[in-house]
């Protein structure tokens, strides 16, 4: 069985720190690739853009998305990652500090599959990263993967 992996999209060091944190505490042992902007992501995802790395090999169970990113916003890279064959069922979690409403509707709309507002505080953080890997890593049937 292939192992499962988790792509997280995260500009914030404290953020990823505690994703990966979080992730690691859980008992379902995932590997985690972290794309640090937008641009990364789309290159990791699609083998579209400046970086030196092409695609990966095999698709993420799921990418968790920051929506306030550098070089391409996240909003953007949804927008992308719809667009695309390879990459259309990719089940896509934002996961974001903004209570924007338009981010949220905005999200949605281009394809997001959850729409998870980040905890401030710890304890709170570590069980929302806990529920997700669990239902989209464990729990979630999604489509066979091309690419």
């Amino acid at each position: 069985m292939d192992r499962r992996t988790i792509l997280l999209v995260e500009d914030n060091p404290d953020d990823e720190a505690l994703t990966l944190r979080s992730l690691s505490k859980s008992k379902v042992v995932n590997d985690v690739i972290v794309a640090r902007d937008g641009e990364e992501a789309i290159n990791l995802l699609l083998g579209i853009g400046n970086t030196s790395t092409g695609a990966l090999e095999q698709l993420p169970e799921v990418v968790l998305l920051d929506l306030k990113l550098p070089k391409i916003d996240g909003l953007e890279v949804l927008r992308r990652l719809r667009s695309h064959d390879r990459t259309k069922y990719l089940p896509v979690v934002v996961l974001t500090s903004s209570d924007e409403e338009p981010d949220l509707l905005e999200s949605y709309k281009l394809g997001a599959n959850s729409y998870i507002r980040k905890p401030v505080d710890f304890a709170s953080f570590a069980e929302a990263v806990r529920q997700l890997e669990l239902y989209w890593v464990v729990l979630n049937q999604a489509p066979t993967k091309k690419g």
